[in-house]
């Protein structure tokens, strides 16, 4: 798609009609514009903060870098400004480069962002200084621990930098899916329609000045679906939901201004993330024909969009269409247009009602215009949809009255087309054709919350996403909840019935319902059994999908995943990395199934075996790994996030029913460390062992004493054993039901990359995923009676970095005049600020002027980074001299970049040159 002649190439120019004509019909409050950063007593005030076209929300540092080839793009071509807000530094992540971890390690990442998102012309990086625990995949486990406060954060962002289009990534709790990107999503999506909002968070309103502000389109990263390479991938993608809208940009188009394609230029940027093993990554192909796109599915949008389909919707601003760029034939750039439903489950018969809200752009009329509604065949429309003259900033509306026909049950798309005097719109919704009673299977936790979240935040049209699963082990049985829902008008009875593959059989293949009320929903059981143990478990042979059917029709088809399952004989091993005679009874466990990173070239590359035993209420447990190169050898003090190198996990969930892993014991071992003899040269050190992700974190002789470890390296691999009181583990073991993993991280570098994992139930993101761990049982066993079962509060780490620490933070927030940690601005009656900075020989004297007590977070910059930094206490009101210490000789024009801390909570940011 091309901009018209009558269109800007930089979108600002038309942006501002789009939001006045969106606060005239969202009857938003009128408010003076907000100040970035609150001026220390006798300084000018700051000015209106960044007027940025787009905003990506993610989690981390690096969660944008897929879409760079698209950003730069954008901002080469139609000087679109795009910002990142990142909610964590990334602290809890891995460092393939350094010691750094914790606040140090944040402080790298964020550089490593801001010079990676640099090369797709992005410049401005929020971060919010929410903690990154670890590794999880639950969404659930990450709101606990950020907080009830970063929605707010982000929407203060949205506020004060007004983008038109908001990016983020995927909030669905599909496998293996970090649960801190589903969280980041799912706080993007509420601030879309939390920001325009009067009522939401009425404070930075009417306290901090902030006007409400409503982005226009809402988009996902990626695209559930199939594609083509080259330069026809937008155009050939066909979505696995074809009532959802994707677009896509070709990353193979060439910049003009570097003179390679945007996918050379994304994987560039990609190999600034070094520290977390990115450097590595291989050049992406030279031929344009085998690049792809980078894909979007839109989420909700408030102004007209190319439809799905048609060539104007596989252009690279098709995304931008409507919002900031206008395509030819459309209507202008500031004219809105909305399609909402009564309802978005709809029965076949019953009507409901659908109403097209169109409106003129504040300093241009539309004129004569007019709404025809589209619907799937065999439905019926009644209602007109004229809309009358639109003047400039005029609202028109239209109702129908839509009657879905006899189509079968599933997601379909309902859409307007707008026709005016001054060119065309197009908009859509989905809604649900459900029969009267619904079956589906009983949903994982995490699945039900979701499901429960998409109708809380008022997006329906992304529940149903993910597949229904139910593991149940090799051999073993599990009750299946069937959950029966009435959407009709009237009491109904009925029959629930499953249709199972062969190897599973239930104790009734169907069930009666009985007197289901309007509304109500009820849960069937069925107790199934995988009847043949020698069918593949899913993670080799796939799901096992079946049909539940209410009344004689197909509901539903989810789908059943077999782990693996063994029984733990009693016995009582030596310690000492040797599988004697007999010490392990039971069968090996087959450790070589690849769960993610590269396929093991051999077996002497990469495999595994491991056996288990317990006794004296201890669990032991012998690895054998084939590993024909050793990766690096840590340092026992580097003992710590074992996926660097070559390392042996172990995940148990005492009774096999965790959500996520704070309520489960994982460690690693690591088979050798380096030592260093009296000559500084590396020698082979003994094992270290540590836990990770889990209830309690840290090195093993700290959080789980008792535990012993050994471990034999040999030419082509190395053993290890281990013991585990199962005291250490956070609640009794269920004999009959221990969750249990065991991972191997393989590695063949000496950068600290790890390049294979392997392991005995894998699926990716297995690690945080204890409801597809395999199952163990221990015959005989039986915990101490006093032993707890309901799991001790997990011990979460909570220090982040603050971005009154980080001087690029505070350059920014002082470039663009917003607030840092996307806080509220300090009151100017507890403000405070850098007035005056003097060279000294070996330090620099900083003059404070402040309105009340508070903190000052000082750095001197230059050139090269920071030469010097203190954090200092201002007493109160008045002027404050200290001394900056300085770590080396300054260079070129330094500076004073200072940040403050209001004891009211507010901050603020200053900047003064060293004299």
């Amino acid at each position: 798609m091309r901009s018209t002649s009558g269109s800007p190439r930089n979108p600002r120019s038309r942006r501002r009609m789009v939001v006045a004509v969106c606060t005239a019909v969202l009857a938003l409050v009128p408010a003076s514009p907000a100040l970035a950063t609150q001026p220390a007593p006798g300084q000018a005030r700051s000015s209106t903060p960044v007027d940025l076209d787009a905003l990506f929300v993610g989690a981390h540092p690096d969660d944008e870098a897929s879409t760079l080839s698209t950003l730069g793009q954008w901002n080469e071509e139609h000087h679109v400004r795009t910002g990142v807000v990142t909610v964590t530094r990334g602290e809890g992540g891995g460092n393939a480069v350094g010691p750094e971890e914790g606040p140090a390690l944040g402080l790298l990442r964020e550089s490593e962002e801001r010079a990676a998102v640099a090369r797709g012309g992005v410049r401005e990086v929020f971060n919010l200084d929410d903690v990154d625990f670890y590794y999880t995949v639950s969404a659930p486990l990450t709101d606990q621990v950020w907080g009830g406060d970063t929605l707010e954060k982000v929407v203060r962002v949205v506020r004060q930098t007004r983008p038109e289009i908001l990016l983020t990534m995927d909030p669905a709790p599909t496998p293996g899916n970090h649960g801190n990107h589903q969280e980041a999503a799912r706080l993007a999506i509420a601030a879309f329609y939390a920001a325009g909002d009067p009522r939401a968070f009425p404070e930075q309103i009417t306290r901090e000045g902030l006007r409400p502000f409503a982005p226009l389109r809402l988009f996902t990263g990626g695209g559930r679906g199939t594609s083509q390479t080259g330069q026809d991938c937008a155009a050939t993608f066909r979505p696995a939901n074809p009532a959802q809208n994707v677009y896509g940009v070709w990353s193979g188009r060439t910049s003009a201004s570097q003179g390679k394609t945007w996918a050379a230029i994304e994987r560039e940027a990609q190999r600034v993330y070094a520290s977390q093993g990115w450097a590595v990554f291989p050049d992406v192909p030279t031929d344009p024909a085998r690049l792809g796109c980078d894909f979007f599915t839109q989420v909700d949008a408030r102004v007209p969009f190319p439809e799905p389909g048609t060539a104007a919707a596989a252009t690279p601003t098709a995304i931008l269409d409507g919002a900031l760029t206008r395509a030819a034939g459309a209507v202008p750039v500031g004219t809105l247009l909305g399609l909402r439903t009564s309802a978005f489950d709809v029965r076949p018969g019953a009507a409901f009602k659908i109403e097209v809200t169109a409106t003129a752009p504040p300093r241009e009329p539309l004129g004569r215009s007019a709404v025809t509604l589209r619907v799937p065949p065999g439905w019926q429309v009644s209602g007109s949809g004229d809309l009358g003259r639109l003047s400039a900033g005029r609202t028109g509306s239209a109702t129908f009255t839509v009657t879905p026909g006899q189509d079968a049950p599933g997601r379909v798309r309902v859409a307007a087309t707008l026709a005016t005097e001054h060119g065309r719109g197009y908009t859509d919704r989905q809604v649900e054709v459900s029969p009267a009673v619904r079956a589906v299977q009983q949903p994982l936790p995490q699945v039900a919350q979701y499901e429960k979240w998409t109708g809380e935040v008022g997006v329906p049209q992304l529940g149903g996403l993910v597949t229904r699963v139910l593991t149940l082990p090799s051999g073993g049985s599990r009750q299946v909840g069937v959950v029966v829902t009435n959407v009709s008008d009237t009491t109904r009875s009925g029959t629930v019935a499953v249709d199972l593959p062969a190897g599973f059989t239930a104790d009734r293949t169907e069930a009666p319902y009985r007197d289901l009320a309007a509304g109500a929903s009820t849960t069937v059981p069925f107790t199934v059994t995988n009847s043949d143990p020698t069918l593949k478990t899913s993670n080799e042979g796939g799901d096992y999908a079946y049909t539940i059917s209410v009344d004689g029709a197909v509901a539903s088809r989810p789908a059943l995943e077999l782990v693996p399952a063994t029984s733990v004989p009693q016995a009582t091993p030596s310690v000492d990395g040797v599988a004697g005679d007999g010490e392990y009874p039971g069968p090996a466990l087959d450790l070589s199934r690849l769960w993610e990173g590269t396929a093991c070239s051999s077996a002497a590359d990469c495999s595994g075996t491991a056996r288990l035993a317990w006794g004296d209420d201890t669990l032991y447990l012998l690895v054998e790994v084939k590993d024909d190169v050793l990766g690096t050898r840590l340092p026992a003090s580097d003992c710590k996030r074992h996926w660097r190198t070559d390392s042996v996990e172990v995940a148990l969930d005492p009774r096999g029913g965790s959500e996520n892993t704070s309520t489960t014991f994982k460690t690693a071992v690591l088979p050798v460390t380096a030592e260093s003899d009296v000559a500084g040269s590396a020698t082979m050190g003994p094992p270290c062992y540590e836990r990770d992700a889990d209830n309690r974190q840290g090195p093993g002789e700290q959080t789980a004493p008792g535990m012993r470890v050994a471990s034999k390296v040999t030419p082509g691999g190395y053993t290890v054993e281990m013991s585990i009181p199962m005291k250490l583990l956070p609640g009794a073991v269920d004999p009959a039901h221990l969750g249990l993993n065991i991972l191997v991280y393989d590695s063949d570098t000496q950068d600290k990359t790890g390049q294979t994992r392997i392991g005995w139930s894998t699926w990716g993101g297995v690690q945080g995923d204890p409801y597809r761990w395999g199952v163990a049982t221990l015959p005989g066993y039986q915990p101490p009676p006093d032993r707890p079962t309901t799991p001790p509060d997990p011990v979460i780490p909570d220090t982040a970095l603050s971005s009154l620490d980080s001087p690029q933070s505070l350059e920014q927030a002082v470039r663009v005049h917003v607030p840092p940690a996307g806080a509220p601005a300090a009151r100017a009656s507890e403000s405070g600020g850098v007035v005056s900075a003097t060279r000294g020989r070996d330090s620099v004297k900083v003059t404070l002027r402040a309105s009340a007590r508070g903190s000052a977070h000082l750095f001197v910059r230059d050139g090269q980074g920071t030469a010097g930094s203190r954090v200092v206490t201002v007493p109160g009101k008045g002027t404050t001299t200290v001394t900056v210490p300085l770590t080396r000789a300054l260079t070129g024009e330094p500076r004073v970049v200072a940040g403050w801390q209001a004891t009211g909570g507010g901050t603020a940011a200053s900047q003064v040159t060293v004299r």
